[in-house]
């Protein structure tokens, strides 16, 4: 191979790795993400171990991404044959990784539907608007139910388990359920606690003013959507790392020499 192709190869694999760079921060933000969130359903799921389990696999994927896109970038430039045989190494490492994490995902779907379900049932049996250690995760659903106008998970039925509404002789439900407008609530604030419609007494649940339908369908597609968005990120990286593969070992088999003293030095 002639010294004009090495150096074409040498700054296309700078420029893939520099790419894989990028999309390893953007995996380790997903992860991040998935911990910190505190306004979407990603908040509800927190309690889940396959969650954070999840979420600590993307952020060790995308912190040693960006690492092996680091040492990409070094050896491509300074052409030190064991940076590029680590990067390798390394980055077949993490394409196995990848592959073994979805096929996980793809076997375990359904415990994970199992599992989101019971964390959502859990927390509208256990809601309540004066347990102020649960207000961010409570606050997340009535957020949801509110925008997607559902409640419930599966119907509106879920919420004649909890303890508070299932001890009241009066009719109350859910605010963020309501189909009406609140008299006390204004429109942009959000909806959360309990309401009393006027002129009722015996608390039956068919009187109960609120949306019909559950959320679980609408929830699922929305995690399924951004579900798709992690996935194509993570498909986007294995083609680069399949790529940055067969680069560093075509730069590798043309640096005769190594020289060391072309390592940067901090």
């Amino acid at each position: 191979m002639g010294s004009g192709c090495i150096k074409v190869t040498k700054y296309f694999l700078f420029l893939f790795n520099l790419l894989f760079f990028i999309l390893g921060a953007v995996i380790l933000g997903f992860g991040i993400w998935i911990l910190a969130d505190r306004s979407s359903f990603i908040s509800v799921l927190q309690s889940s171990d396959n969650m954070k389990i999840g979420a600590y696999v993307f952020i060790g994927v995308g912190t040693m991404t960006m690492i092996v896109g680091f040492l990409g970038c070094v050896g491509a430039i300074n052409e030190v044959r064991c940076l590029l045989g680590m990067y390798f190494t390394v980055l077949l490492l993490i394409l196995v990784a990848q592959v073994t994490a979805g096929v996980l995902v793809y076997f375990h779907a359904d415990e994970v539907k199992k599992e989101m379900s019971t964390i959502v049932e859990n927390l509208i049996e256990t809601y309540d608007p004066d347990n102020y250690e649960q207000k961010s995760v409570q606050d997340a659903w009535d957020y949801i139910q509110s925008e997607v106008k559902c409640c419930g998970w599966s119907s509106y039925l879920n919420w004649t388990a909890n303890i508070i509404l299932r001890n009241r002789t009066f009719t109350s439900y859910p605010c963020s359920c309501g189909t009406g407008e609140l008299p006390d609530i204004k429109k942009e604030d959000l909806r959360t606690g309990f309401c009393v419609p006027n002129g009722t007494v015996i608390n039956d649940p068919s009187d109960w003013p609120v949306f019909q339908k559950g959320c679980m369908e609408k929830v699922q597609k929305w995690l399924e959507d951004n579900l798709g968005i992690i996935l194509g990120t993570c498909i986007g990286v294995a083609v680069i790392e399949l790529l940055g593969m067969m680069l560093s070992i075509c730069l590798c088999r043309h640096v005769h020499s190594e020289d060391y003293s072309k390592v940067p030095k901090y």
